[in-house]
């Protein structure tokens, strides 16, 4: 579910989720599915989404409250959100608490992917340069500081860093860094050593003398790259 491509699509409706999940799967997208608004944020403490496609109706927690929940933390995941409300000032205030764009139902399935595919362009690769509090990364260049001061990483530290910045704010698995970035399409004991002490390498670089941690273990679950004052 750490991977690329990932989906999250949150609808209470179980016809239109089993609609919208068909058709996504059917143009290759990796789909996770729930219907409720807290098994949705126990899905997102956990794991790393590409897009999210989120009803804003739902049991437990709505649809805006778990975008606002996003934001605050600093993740930027894209959100498509749906709803029968078609008011101005409803569509005005689910764009101001964060979401990217706004589907109305009912809609044509078409539509929807075509919107998935555009939320999806706006976030693919082509970000140079992306800032996570006071860390810069520069991938053209291959140049990292931190509130201002320049910092050497080797080429393996520089691809890691990289990937966390690019999935800022959510958490990433060990078995997600091996197979991107060592190619491995399985998890072993040996390349999860590897991976550990790349990390550790690379919070001793870009954290210490720091008050605000950016690189942090999440117990059990892998990794994230956010602001934590210490």
């Amino acid at each position: 579910m750490d991977s690329l491509g990932a989906t999250l699509v949150v609808e209470d409706d179980h016809k239109t989720a089993r609609a919208i999940c068909a058709a996504l799967e059917a143009e290759k997208y990796k789909v996770v599915a729930t219907h409720s608004g807290d098994r949705a944020l126990s899905l997102l403490e956990r794991h790393s989404f590409d897009v999210i496609v989120l009803d804003w109706m739902l049991a437990g927690r709505t649809g805006i409250q778990i975008i606002e929940w996003l934001r605050k933390k600093g993740d930027r995941t894209p959100v498509l959100l749906l709803t029968a409300r078609d008011a101005v000032a409803d569509r005005v205030r689910g764009l101001d608490a964060g979401a990217d764009d706004y589907l109305v139902k009912p809609f044509a399935i078409d539509e929807l992917l075509a919107r998935v595919r555009v939320l999806l362009r706006r976030t693919d690769d082509r970000a140079t340069h992306r800032r996570v509090a006071d860390l810069d990364v520069d991938s053209i260049n291959r140049i990292v500081q931190r509130a201002g001061k320049r910092i050497s990483l080797t080429p393996r530290e520089f691809d890691l860093l990289w990937y966390l910045v690019r999935h800022a704010g959510k958490t990433v698995g060990r078995a997600t860094l091996a197979r991107d970035l060592w190619n491995e399409p399985r998890r072993a004991t040996p390349i999860d050593n590897v991976i550990d002490v790349h990390i550790a390498h690379l919070r001793r670089k870009i954290d210490e003398g720091h008050a605000a941690k950016l690189l942090h273990t999440v117990r059990g679950v892998g990794f994230t790259l956010r602001e934590m004052n210490a």
